[in-house]
């Protein structure tokens, strides 16, 4: 007697079932994209998706796994992709690692595929814009108020990077969608179903568009600044920052060099590799913290000092007390302290409120170290400090970058908002 062969079959989808279920697309030629639906679920109960979920067979045939995939951007962009896709990770699959991977690889799959976005961040946040389409749901349904704890973001940003620099989860293969098993979206019924992790299931194109041929496109490494990450992410605050500086400073440029005249530039003074000089318009004396801040970038410490009359602007850091008493304008920034300052010379620009004015005092700061103070009448000093007493500075305090501490959202278990706890370290549905 030979050996016993068990062949395991899906369930069959009850008729009634099956009969809510809208009959799948035709299959897209390979010249022709696939259309990329968006987020909208079949009128199924979560006991109804389940049973029809269950009776859906895995494809037969090959399922190879996805070629490695190597970031090849600059650190500033790879810092982006790099918290998108671990934003994607952790808001999808939760505190998970094999549902993480499974995410993150279904991201890289897609930003192969020429159906979807050429970048990490556009694939994440395609649609993100809208209350309905976006392809990740937690992009527009609210879950960003929500943060992971610092333990747990670093763990998903670990699983981006190693994705990001060759890691492939084999088991999902070339999977780009993927759902719970308690719903049903309209697209899961012309896809095939490859793969499960958990209580997700992993589906690709069928026809060529899911063959690994139709994963070649060259990818763009310009990763977007991302402005709903910047509570969790450091490198899209900085983006996002140095990108409405900007745009500030181009809206204010006109006005700051005068009507008709060329855009003003920042010089970097000599002796001090963060300071900057500026030459300012008269009339726009609000608009000089713009240009302040365009200049300064992203320096964590930066000095910006602005004159209206061209014949006092400085060469160096060294400076004269006649250049210090005619300086109009200065902005000092000191990240680590916490210090972003900005005052006015209020003899010719008036300010009303406190801490906005330049006061007479000593202007040794201003020079560099080996440099003596200049002697004479007590001009105006450009960086204003406050004294505790005895006359000595306050020493900087380091800021805490500690993320806040959540539970991650729990998922939807069907298309009517019901919640179910326990799965709330699985992934969530990808439409």
């Amino acid at each position: 007697m030979g050996p016993l062969v068990v062949i395991q079959r899906a369930p069959a989808v009850p008729r009634a079932i099956a009969a809510k279920v809208r009959p799948p697309q035709r299959v897209a030629p390979p010249t022709e994209l696939p259309e990329v639906e968006p987020v909208e679920l079949q009128d199924l109960t979560a006991e109804e998706a389940r049973a029809y979920n269950a009776g859906i067979p895995f494809v037969r045939g090959p399922k190879p796994a996805a070629q490695p995939f190597r970031f090849a951007g600059d650190s500033a962009a790879l810092a982006r992709a790099t918290d998108c896709l671990a934003a994607a990770a952790w808001y999808e699959a939760g505190d998970d690692p094999a549902g993480q991977r499974a995410v993150v690889q279904v991201v890289l799959n897609r930003l192969r595929h020429p159906a979807f976005p050429k970048t990490v961040c556009g694939v994440v946040f395609q649609g993100a814009e809208r209350n309905t389409g976006c392809q990740f749901t937690f992009t527009c349904d609210g879950a960003l108020a929500r943060h992971p704890s610092a333990p747990a973001w670093e763990r998903a940003r670990r699983v981006a990077a190693d994705a990001l620099a060759g890691k492939v989860e084999k088991k999902v293969g070339y999977a780009t969608h993927y759902h719970t098993d308690w719903v049903v979206p309209y697209w899961s019924s012309s896809l095939d179903k490859i793969a499960e992790v958990h209580t997700h299931l992993f589906f690709r194109w069928t026809g060529w568009w899911g063959t690994p041929p139709a994963f070649r496109r060259t990818v763009s490494s310009a990763e977007p600044v991302i402005a709903a990450l910047a509570p969790v992410s450091p490198a899209h605050q900085l983006g996002a920052a140095l990108t409405e500086a900007e745009t500030a400073t181009a809206a204010a440029a006109p006005l700051l060099a005068g009507a008709g005249a060329p855009a003003p530039a920042a010089t970097p003074l000599a002796g001090d590799e963060d300071a900057f000089a500026m030459l300012l318009g008269s009339d726009s004396p609000e608009r000089y913290i713009d240009a302040a801040r365009a200049a300064c970038g992203e320096r964590a410490r930066c000095k910006f000092m602005g004159w209206t009359d061209r014949a006092q602007l400085p060469g160096s850091a060294t400076m004269t007390p006649p250049q210090i008493a005619a300086m109009s304008f200065s902005y000092l920034r000191n990240k680590d302290a916490g210090i972003e300052r900005m005052l006015w010379n209020c003899k010719e620009f008036p300010r009303t409120g406190p801490g906005l004015c330049m006061r007479r005092q000593a202007v040794s700061q201003l020079a560099p170290p080996s440099g003596a103070a200049p002697s004479g009448s007590e001009p105006l000093d450009g960086v204003r400090r406050r004294e505790e007493a005895g006359g000595k500075s306050p020493s900087p305090s380091s800021a805490s970058g500690e993320l806040r501490r959540t539970l991650p959202r729990s998922d939807r278990p069907d298309a009517g908002g019901a919640t179910n706890p326990a799965s709330a370290a699985k992934p969530q549905p990808l439409h």
